[in-house]
């Protein structure tokens, strides 16, 4: 019969305002994160402080994921071609395994050294934890009001992930000024413990939802029975079967399904009928649409 294709443009084109502002904010961040990280890597051998490593372990992610968002925005904003016909988007899903691959690895490294150091606790270098912290505070506070109000996903995602820096370094401040007035080496592992622990709750989060749209899961906020009943109200569609929902990148959706239309139907009509289910399927949030048509016999 007739195959509809149809894709909402609304959805598609909808940064191109900011894009500009929020490539280079994210840059920008990306740039202050990495060094952020290399400083503080430096300063947590310096200072002896596994709770700074492991901040610096959680910035160094955060800069991965930055850098590969900024890189794979831009190739995924690239259009569908021969190697690629739905497009480029599941590239930024890429950026976000590979970043959690990252974070997975590192906090299992960081859990080695932190449980003999509670088990023996090593004394730091408080003064110069402070310093850091203060350091990281401020670093992190600025790239936060740097990307304060942002418009994109990426940025609105990457200002979450500043804050939680932003509460790892208040965390940091609080411990090396208490065991600067009082003997207490072992709350420096105890703060690197939660810190790995706080990276590994976000990973597995991270990691479930990107495996999930991977593994082609029907997106949370599409309930394909509602959607299928919202479709058979039309008075001459009969029945539709074979319908699958699945996400691009986590906010573009993707329908194919097949509709059998009455055998009432005249040719004339289905345009009409085409146009009304293409409006219930944008209506309930798909990006694209592939929708098989026949009449029943």
């Amino acid at each position: 019969m007739s195959d509809k294709h149809h894709h909402d443009h609304r959805h598609s084109h909808h940064h191109h305002h900011s894009h500009f502002s929020s490539d280079k904010k994210l840059l920008i961040v990306f740039l202050l994160n990495l060094f952020m990280s290399i400083i503080e890597f430096i300063g947590g051998l310096y200072t002896n402080s596994t709770a700074i490593l492991a901040d610096a372990l959680h910035d160094f992610g955060d800069a991965i994921a930055l850098g590969s968002s900024w890189i794979l925005e831009k190739v995924s904003k690239k259009t569908g071609d021969q190697h690629f016909s739905f497009g480029y988007k599941r590239f930024s899903l890429l950026a976000a395994l590979i970043n959690s691959l990252i974070l997975l690895v590192g906090s299992f490294l960081i859990l080695k050294e932190v449980f003999p150091r509670i088990l023996s606790p090593e004394e730091v270098n408080t003064s110069a934890m402070i310093g850091f912290a203060l350091f990281g505070l401020l670093v992190n506070g600025g790239s936060v009001l740097l990307l304060k109000g942002g418009s994109s996903y990426n940025e609105r995602v990457v200002t979450l992930h500043l804050l939680e820096d932003v509460l790892g370094w208040v965390a940091v401040l609080i411990g090396a000024i208490v065991m600067n007035y009082y003997p207490l080496p072992i709350l420096d592992p105890i703060l690197s413990l939660l810190i790995a622990l706080f990276i590994l709750k976000n990973v597995y989060v991270n990691l479930k939802d990107v495996l999930f749209i991977f593994l082609q899961g029907t997106p949370q906020n599409i309930d394909l029975k509602v959607l299928q009943e919202k479709l058979l109200n039309h008075e001459f569609i009969q029945k539709i079967y074979h319908i699958h929902v699945w996400s691009l990148d986590g906010e573009k959706h993707v329908l194919t399904a097949h509709v059998v239309l009455k055998k009432s139907v005249q040719l004339s009509d289905i345009p009409q009928i085409q146009k009304w289910v293409q409006e219930k399927t944008q209506a309930a949030g798909l990006w694209h649409s592939t929708i098989q048509y026949e009449i029943s016999v």
